[in-house]
């Protein structure tokens, strides 16, 4: 049996570390914001022509007066991702003409172009459903556990899911700033999808625990001691949270080794969330409430606690 609790503060010592850092990456750096939220276009064309190259196609972008172009390639059929200032209608048909002219053959694969201020209402309504989903997923976790009210309020079970999500949602968030300053990735709502979807995987896996803990203190198993119950209940549920996030791990790194350049970011989001969504569940969720246990009934949190 693995002792979790016993190890409780070396794992939170690594989480608090984690999130220290993700919190001054995001600090210091923000994020470099998507068309989606800063308002712009995304432009994918392709052409059979071999003289259509990211260089040519640089040339050919600063002769219509967009300099500051990000071009990618997509790796899965040669064709080109430009991403631009907004433009209007004419402008794009425009461009489109010019680039057939220039490039036999060229064709637009896809073509989205958003004002800024749209950009900057889908950005307000991503904090909200952010917000509003961690509110509701604890307020849930308060309700489900409320028959369970000794030796842990049902509440706290709410507040320390909240906490942990916090945790997983944090992390990736600093490392997309990181990589936004130093790389160039743009945050964008496929971002903020990524960041939904952790939540929900991470709670999943919380609940299981909690569910667990639950089972075994209506057991009446608390008269051995909260933090035998809880590192008991972790042992318990710890080879079934493992092989789903690795069977999930698994399916992200084949996405994100062969899938499609517009969705490299948008899995690494996810994979990065899965990991510390489970690690969360096991090693940062459970001593929480164990150590918030010993504070309240004013006994230090030590190892035996």
């Amino acid at each position: 049996m693995i002792n979790v609790i016993g190890k409780k503060w070396l794992f939170l010592g690594i989480s608090g570390a984690l999130v220290l850092a993700s919190v001054v990456a995001i600090s210091a750096y923000g994020f470099r914001e998507g068309i989606d939220f800063r308002g712009g276009t995304l432009w994918q064309v392709a052409s059979p022509d071999a003289a259509l190259t990211e260089a040519s196609l640089r040339e050919f972008l600063a002769e219509q007066g967009m300099e500051d172009a990000v071009i990618t390639r997509e790796n899965q059929n040669g064709s080109f991702l430009v991403r631009i200032r907004a433009i209007t209608e004419e402008e794009h048909q425009a461009d489109l003409a010019a680039l057939t002219l220039k490039f036999g053959g060229a064709e637009e694969l896809g073509f989205q172009s958003i004002g800024p201020s749209i950009g900057a209402e889908l950005r307000r309504r991503a904090f909200w459903g952010i917000g509003f989903v961690l509110i509701g997923i604890s307020l849930f976790i308060a309700f489900a556990f409320r028959k369970v009210s000794r030796p842990i309020r049902s509440w706290k079970y709410g507040v320390v899911t909240l906490v942990t999500l916090f945790h997983d949602v944090v992390i990736p968030a600093g490392l997309f700033a990181y990589l936004g300053r130093f790389y160039g990735v743009e945050a964008d709502t496929n971002f903020i999808v990524a960041l939904l979807v952790v939540m929900g995987f991470s709670v999943h896996d919380t609940i299981v625990v909690f569910d667990r803990i639950r089972e075994n203190l209506l057991l009446g198993r608390e008269g051995a001691g909260l933090a035998e119950v809880v590192n008991k209940s972790i042992n318990e549920t710890l080879a079934r949270s493992i092989n789903t996030s690795v069977t999930l791990v698994l399916v992200l790194v084949a996405l994100l080794l062969f899938g499609p350049a517009t969705l490299t970011y948008f899995v690494l989001a996810i994979l990065v969330g899965v990991i510390l969504g489970t690690y969360s569940s096991i090693f940062v969720a459970s001593p929480l409430l164990v150590i918030w246990h010993a504070f309240a009934a004013g006994r230090s949190p030590g190892r035996g606690n």
